[in-house]
């Protein structure tokens, strides 16, 4: 799934320092596209859910990419991969240290999906960049992210019906939605990532959530990210599935 942007980050010395990762996060941040529109649930395709699972004793990181059908929410293809952690822990820099083994994955998959969901954050990062529009630039595939919490964000309650949202805001700019995907429980915060309109964001998470709170894409990916590392954990050491 090489595409030109892919290609330029494989062939770019991954950032080591919290000085590199800066400056790489302002060289690719105005490459991203807010509007999108990218593709809308009623276009179908294939969306794909990546998630990671660490083992910091140890420096493991198992990644998953678990690709569903948009129209029948039926898994398709699954990849995964683990490795050695590529950067250490810094808050507002963890794209630089799940990123590489999320590639990866994503390279392992025999076709690339059309649509890509993050647990995680998209513009709705402190300089915009968060994992999901990070990876979207990387890929060049539409992407967004759906988070379990408000980050450093503010908003205002949603209404308690699924489906009710309210503008997740940085100071005074709008940077995603709190939105309820099931009545009465707590909502969740969506994000633009790259190449694909808030509003179709929010429809996208809707649909994956027919009947949890998180989308199934995450769900997936978030269970066979773990078990891959409990796997590599047994095995002592990296490996793939």
């Amino acid at each position: 799934m090489t595409t030109p942007d892919r290609a330029a980050a494989t062939a770019r010395p991954w950032p080591r320092t919290e000085a590199e990762a800066l400056a790489e996060q302002a060289r690719l941040r105005d490459r991203v596209d807010r509007t999108g529109p990218g593709p809308a649930v009623e276009d179908g395709g294939t969306v794909a859910g990546v998630d990671v699972a660490y083992d910091d004793e140890r420096g493991l990181v198992a990644a998953a990419a678990v690709v569903l059908d948009i129209a029948t929410l039926e898994v398709l293809e699954q990849a995964t991969t683990v490795g050695r952690s590529a950067f250490p822990y810094i808050p507002g820099l963890l794209a630089f240290r799940e990123l590489p083994a999320v590639l990866e994955a994503l390279a392992r998959l025999s076709t690339p999906p059309d649509l890509i969901v993050c647990d995680g954050y998209g513009i709705a990062h402190p300089r915009r960049l968060g994992l999901a529009s990070h990876l979207g630039v990387l890929t060049g595939i539409p992407s967004f992210g759906v988070a379990k919490t408000p980050f450093t964000f503010t908003h205002q309650p949603p209404g308690p019906a699924r489906g009710d949202r309210t503008p997740l805001l940085d100071g005074g700019e709008d940077v995603g939605r709190a939105l309820r995907t099931r009545d009465g429980v707590k909502p969740v915060f969506v994000s633009v990532g790259h190449a694909v309109s808030l509003e179709h964001a929010c429809a996208h998470t809707l649909h994956l959530t027919p009947r949890h709170r998180l989308p199934e894409t995450t769900r997936a990916a978030d269970s066979l990210c773990r078990r891959t590392l409990a796997g590599a954990q047994r095995s002592g050491g990296p490996g793939t599935e």
